[in-house]
């Protein structure tokens, strides 16, 4: 049994479902005890509260919504009145892909981004990573998009290419910032099967695909098993990096038929 985070605290935000779930669990398999952050989703969280405790470790949960500076001051003061925080894995963001956000134009869904993944992750990275380099220690963790570098057409690509792009680029000067005694990295995931992939559109079903070399859905379980990696003692000599986890992207291939306009 690997027990690379025994004895260690961790802090996973948006761990309600899909990727930040699966990081939670990954970390509390390992040995890591948690605290569970999600926006309003109380069930999903009490659910994998109830896993994480289910493998012997203590978890706790907030809610708070980091749109906005008190929400996020109230997270991390509640993260540090217990146990002091070894890792700290900013996985929330808005969801403009589903629910009814969806339906929003694109100026709306664009302006939740900025405050949610842009100024939500900034605020809270910079609040944790005071808090570590007092300490003297720490992992901080984000959540990029491995297409922020490369750009995707349309209204997709214009509004999480800019956004994740200011995530990934903060990431790279917070780690210097922060060295030596604070290790920060990116994790940039592909096309990942989350609630979205499993109601996607045939097209976009066969991108997600065509667009790996490993000619298949990511699962947030392969995004949980990077992240577990750079937040541990195998990754000390890893900072300042974002890892695309992709099945190495391929691009669009010679001819494919243009995105639907519905």
């Amino acid at each position: 049994m690997n027990t690379d985070f025994l004895g260690k605290t961790a802090v996973v935000t948006g761990a309600s479902s899909g990727i930040g779930r699966a990081i939670a669990l990954e970390l509390a398999g390992r040995g890591a005890d948690l605290v569970l952050h999600a926006r309003q989703n109380a069930e999903g969280l009490t659910e994998v509260a109830t896993r994480v405790k289910g493998l012997g470790r203590r978890c706790r949960t907030e809610l708070a919504d980091l749109s906005h500076a008190e929400g996020r001051q109230t997270l991390v003061a509640a993260a540090w009145s217990g146990p002091p925080v070894d890792i700290w894995v900013h996985n929330a963001g808005a969801d403009v892909l589903t629910g009814d956000a969806a339906s929003a134009d694109f100026d709306a869904k664009l302006e939740q981004l900025w405050r949610v993944d842009v100024a939500g992750t900034i605020g809270v990275c910079r609040a944790v990573g005071r808090a570590m380099a007092d300490r003297g220690a720490g992992v901080i963790l984000t959540v990029g998009w491995d297409q922020a570098e490369t750009g995707m057409e349309g209204d997709p690509g214009q509004m999480f290419g800019p956004t994740k792009a200011a995530v990934m680029a903060f990431t790279k000067s917070l780690a210097k910032t922060l060295a030596p005694a604070v290790r920060v990295n990116c994790v940039a995931p592909g096309w990942i099967k989350t609630r979205w992939g499993d109601d996607a559109p045939e097209y976009w079903r066969r991108r997600a695909v065509g667009e790996a070399l490993l000619s298949r859905w990511g699962t947030p379980e392969d995004v949980a098993a990077a992240a577990a990696f750079l937040a541990s003692p195998q990754a000390a000599f890893i900072t300042g990096q974002v890892v695309n986890v992709n099945g190495g992207f391929a691009g669009r291939a010679a001819g494919e038929a243009d995105r639907p306009t519905e």
